[in-house]
């Protein structure tokens, strides 16, 4: 009998096999628990980075994760916007959102973006279902401000329909437009849904997919990456606007979702290819992880940042001189 010679990479193989080791136990921690992931950024518009992300949450999903989908689209309501020669105004980083344009945001998030994910999900199987926050009042808003016309606050999340597509096995793939308290429709932030959502259904972790690596103490300083943050030092961050524009609504978020019994809060760069396992599946993680104690990750990460160590030496300083006081 003849056989054939076994041209396979040795090393190759070896270090597959040194990855699933490694991803058993991490497995086995987040297997049946809920994980909400805020989609956006060049992952969602770029055509193979989304194919690559919609993989890795199916695989998430094979393994046992319960993935609950959280997603705007700014980038595609602008070009419709365009497109239609519809005003395009921005007021402190929010969408100025008039009745017209609410109905055109409605169409693109809830009749493009939405059924495109939904479509690249179930190219493996029956898994995704397409869910409007309007569609069983999901998401309730009430104006935010007078100035930003249709844009909503949210108010309170309905979770029992999510519940249900969870307990049926299905990845609930949610669009970022709310129910009003007034029987209208508001755009309302999907960073801030992500944490609302997460909140509600007592979610593991939720973690948002940006187009940066993570939290920096100085966005210009790529050294300056923070890997490990508290509770305390978000909030800290975010009261003394000590974080860039863009990052206010993330950080807001998280410290909503941990502040409601959420484990974990991370923020990773979804450009790089298969950062949502790397982060939750390896001992390394990539990007920025919030836990609301002082207790260490249970990950290796990289070096604490220079500015959460100070937040901590304050703290800790600051409890010695007020003994009576908690502080948060």
């Amino acid at each position: 009998m003849k056989y054939a010679k076994d041209t396979r990479p040795k090393g190759v193989a070896n270090k597959a096999a040194e990855v699933l080791v490694e991803a058993l136990p991490w497995i086995k921690n987040i297997t049946g628990k809920t994980v909400v992931i805020k989609y956006g950024g060049s992952a969602m518009v770029d055509e193979q980075l989304r194919a690559d992300v919609m993989n890795d949450i199916v695989l998430l999903k094979i393994v046992g994760v319960n993935p609950v989908i959280v997603h705007g689209g700014g980038k595609a309501i602008t070009e419709a916007m365009d497109f239609l020669q519809l005003p395009v105004e921005f007021k402190d980083g929010q969408r100025v959102t008039t009745p017209e344009a609410m109905d055109l945001v409605r169409t693109v998030l809830m009749g493009k973006v939405n059924q495109e994910l939904v479509e690249a999900l179930n190219e493996h199987g029956n898994f995704a279902v397409g869910v409007s926050g309007a569609d069983a009042g999901v998401i309730v808003a009430e104006q935010a401000s007078p100035e930003l016309g249709r844009v909503g606050r949210i108010t309170r999340i309905n979770s029992p329909l999510l519940d249900d597509l969870v307990a049926g096995d299905y990845i609930p793939v949610v669009a970022s437009v709310a129910l009003g308290e007034d029987g209208g429709f508001y755009n309302v932030n999907a960073d801030m849904v992500a944490g609302h959502i997460a909140a509600a259904i007592g979610a593991h972790k939720v973690v948002f997919l940006t187009d940066v690596d993570g939290l920096y103490e100085n966005f210009e300083n790529k050294d300056s990456l923070i890997s490990n943050l508290t509770l305390f030092e978000a909030q800290y961050m975010v009261e003394n606007n000590i974080v860039s524009t863009g990052m206010i609504p993330k950080l807001k978020s998280c410290i909503h979702a941990l502040d409601s019994g959420v484990f974990r809060a991370h923020i990773i760069n979804g450009i790089t290819p298969h950062s949502l396992l790397l982060e939750l599946l390896t001992s390394t993680g990539v990007g920025t992880t919030m836990h609301s104690t002082e207790e260490s990750c249970t990950f290796d990460t990289h070096p604490l940042g220079n500015f959460a160590s100070k937040l901590l030496e304050n703290r800790q300083h600051a409890a010695s001189a007020t003994p009576n006081n908690k502080i948060f």
